[in-house]
């Protein structure tokens, strides 16, 4: 279960959200640590990505896109609920980023229960804003180095092979023909 390095995310976006199925995402906050297993991601690139922020060019918002890849992007969004992303892009983007849909949770259950104020497993990390609000992951979590232990990374997990599902991205109104939405079955 090592840490994911820095050169998984140095790829082509598209192909890590679709790698990153399966894997582990932590969170550690004092002496407790959560977790759970990465069950759907989409991947937003750059210039030829119009639902992506990177979109237009770089902005105060989306300047972790344009970084070290393996850094966390996170924004807020709809007023109330924050996103958390990891940077990924190849040699051929100057940007890019995956957004972490939803998680099975694994580790930390309680505190996951305490955050989300439900009882309700399947509800705790099923959407991109209650895995934040469960993980208790906000903007001080931006520009985090995903590919070291900190207060948040990724480590290797399970390998779903074909059991992947490809579909369109979630809540967009531009770019809808990409299939770059990637989920497991758990």
């Amino acid at each position: 279960m090592g840490i994911m390095p820095r050169k998984f995310y140095a790829r082509g976006t598209v192909k890590v959200a679709r790698e990153l199925l399966g894997k582990s995402l932590v969170r550690k906050t004092g002496k407790k640590t959560i977790s759970g297993i990465i069950t759907e991601t989409e991947a937003y690139r750059y210039k030829d990505d119009p639902a992506s922020h990177a979109f237009r060019g770089m902005t105060e918002r989306n300047k972790a896109m344009f970084g070290q890849v393996g850094r966390a992007y996170v924004y807020f969004t709809y007023g109330m609920y924050y996103c958390v992303n990891v940077v990924a892009k190849g040699e051929k983007h100057e940007a890019g980023a995956v957004l972490i849909r939803a998680l099975m949770p694994k580790k930390g259950i309680d505190i996951m229960i305490k955050n989300r104020k439900t009882n309700e497993i399947s509800n705790l990390t099923n959407g991109p804003g209650k895995l934040t609000q469960a993980l208790d992951i906000n903007k001080k979590q931006y520009g985090v180095d995903l590919a070291k232990k900190s207060e948040l990374y990724i480590v290797n997990g399970l390998d779903f092979g074909k059991k992947i599902i490809t579909d369109k991205r979630v809540g967009i109104k531009n770019g809808v023909d990409k299939l770059w939405n990637f989920k497991i079955e758990v």
